[in-house]
């Protein structure tokens, strides 16, 4: 097709096919919701954000996760999963279920430090990622080549399902679905939908598009405050529960930005959580780079164990990321280790600012970690969950 940048949409750096869908359905159907559009701009199979090929997670991206910042990362989850298996009395199978695996780094690093620490362990687990962007997908096969880890060791798959004994991980996903855009207008719940006027995407406000929105808030017994704007997740209940379900025995560890509903509908938070990154640089236009830019909106962890209540999970706890990892025993990659003494101290500086950022409660150590467990009581003595050890201790060479 022609390319649209030469007529209405204008020269800023974006995807032109991707954006003409969009006003192509905004013509056809009339005003679209946020959350349509965002599915679209992430997800859309061959234009959306994710199905790219530009890189988007790590340094050279448009964002950094924890599993990018270091290994240290995924040696304590690590860590954590085989104390689960220890307390499930050693199964000869473990699964570990990996949600959003992305490019295969937590994966890769679980493995890895399971092979050279727990070798038990390691030939007891099966480790399935689920991932629905085909280009992170190829992304992830050559992570995991060059690691040279078996192929016996992974297994992909659409979506979580089955009879799953082990666990259920993902990091920095739920912050990723579609989410529907709703303000407090007069006292009234309205929903922000996506028009196209004058050359440009614009928002207005309607009726609610669903019921779903006026009961998730009334399930939660409060609103956002008037005049405030807020996102609603209606995805992540649906995705919890499908969790629940899939899980026979064992833990769900779930790592994200957010807070509990009384503080994310708070009546001081203006403008809701929405954020865009493009090259490590956050913005609060959804509308600017189109197809070029990630977009996230922080979790309602309130409806996420109350949904997993509701379908036979037991809430744990839910804890910031710098106690998950400080329990874990990070705190001693802070000392060179023998070998590093001896060999130099570039990686020991390089592992050393890399704990820094992720416990840093300004930095990754704010993100949430939503501990959970089915059919599994001596869970509550989980490392995650106690006080940091007094001498920390951390396996990495």
């Amino acid at each position: 097709m022609s390319d649209p940048t030469a007529n209405e949409f204008g020269p800023a750096a974006e995807n032109a096919d991707l954006k003409a869908l969009i006003v192509g359905r905004i013509r056809r159907e009339g005003p679209i919701t946020f959350r349509d559009y965002m599915e679209m701009a992430l997800y859309h199979p061959e234009h959306g954000y994710y199905n790219s090929n530009r890189p988007k997670m790590g340094r050279e991206g448009d964002y950094l996760t924890s599993p990018q910042v270091h290994s240290v990362f995924g040696y304590m989850v690590a860590k954590q999963l085989w104390q689960v298996w220890e307390i499930m009395q050693r199964p000869p199978l473990f699964q570990v279920v990996e949600m959003g695996a992305g490019r295969g780094v937590l994966g890769r690093d679980v493995l890895k430090w399971a092979r050279e620490h727990a070798l038990d362990f390691y030939e007891a687990v099966v480790y399935c990622m689920v991932e629905r962007s085909d280009a992170l997908r190829r992304e992830a096969g050559r992570t995991l080549e060059v690691a040279a880890l078996s192929a016996d060791k992974v297994r992909w798959a659409e979506g979580v399902s089955g009879d799953i004994a082990g666990c259920v991980i993902s990091n920095e996903l739920v912050d990723s679905f579609p989410v529907h855009r709703v303000a407090i207008e007069n006292d009234e719940l309205r929903e922000i939908y996506v028009d196209w006027q004058y050359g440009k995407f614009v928002e207005s406000s309607g009726r609610p598009s669903t019921n779903e929105l006026r009961d998730y808030f009334e399930r939660s017994g409060l609103l956002p405050g008037e005049g405030c704007r807020a996102e609603v997740n209606l995805e992540a209940p649906l995705w919890m529960a499908r969790v629940a379900k899939a899980l026979k025995r064992g833990v769900v560890l779930t790592f994200d930005y957010g807070y509990e509903a009384t503080e994310l509908y708070a009546p001081w938070r203006k403008d809701g959580t929405l954020l865009c990154f493009y090259r490590h640089t956050a913005s609060a236009d959804p509308f600017d780079r189109l197809g070029y830019q990630d977009m996230t909106a922080h979790v309602d962890f309130t409806t996420l164990m109350n949904e997993s209540k509701r379908s036979g999970l037991d809430t744990l706890g839910l804890i910031s990321q710098s106690q998950f990892l400080t329990a874990l025993g990070i705190g001693g990659g802070l000392s060179p280790t023998a070998a590093e003494r001896d060999s130099g101290l570039e990686e020991y500086y390089a592992r050393r600012q890399a704990v820094f950022t992720l416990i840093d409660p300004e930095r990754l150590g704010r993100i949430k970690v939503l501990v959970q467990q089915r059919d599994l009581p001596q869970a509550t003595g989980l490392w995650c969950l106690q006080p940091p050890p007094a001498s920390s201790e951390v396996f990495l060479e």
